[in-house]
């Protein structure tokens, strides 16, 4: 099976930064994209970034833009999203994604259901 492991979540300041990761490993596939969720209690499940593994083009939530950056760690399976200028409402859970290398491609990838394997997730608590 293929699993995907977030680290990283956990207290941050307002105007601070956080660093959130997510390893995939176990079966061997190809990727199209891997991609961040956020959800919130109460709310609906939120894209927040999205990136393309054969260039690495990258895709962000309006309101992520210009403070979150999502890539690629080399040639592992995994990717990073820096968070920065941290705000209380970004407080959640948040899920990295994958999206198997399949035809007919989706690009950008900004749906919960462009993906295929998910993981549990990493809480993200921001305080003012």
């Amino acid at each position: 099976q293929v699993q995907l492991v977030e680290s990283g979540g956990g207290l941050g300041q307002a105007g601070g930064s956080l660093r959130l990761s997510c390893a995939a490993s176990g079966r061997t596939f190809s990727a199209y994209a891997m991609g961040w969720f956020r959800q919130a209690p109460g709310k609906e499940r939120e894209f927040v970034a999205t990136i393309r593994w054969t260039d690495r083009s990258t895709y962000y939530a309006d309101s992520m833009k210009g403070r979150f950056t999502i890539s690629r760690d080399g040639a592992k399976n995994t990717i990073t999203l820096q968070m920065n200028s941290l705000e209380p409402e970004d407080t959640a859970v948040y899920h990295c994604a994958v999206r198997r290398l399949s035809f007919p491609t989706t690009w950008p990838a900004y749906r919960a259901s462009d993906y295929d394997y998910w993981g549990q997730g990493t809480q993200v608590t921001v305080s003012s």
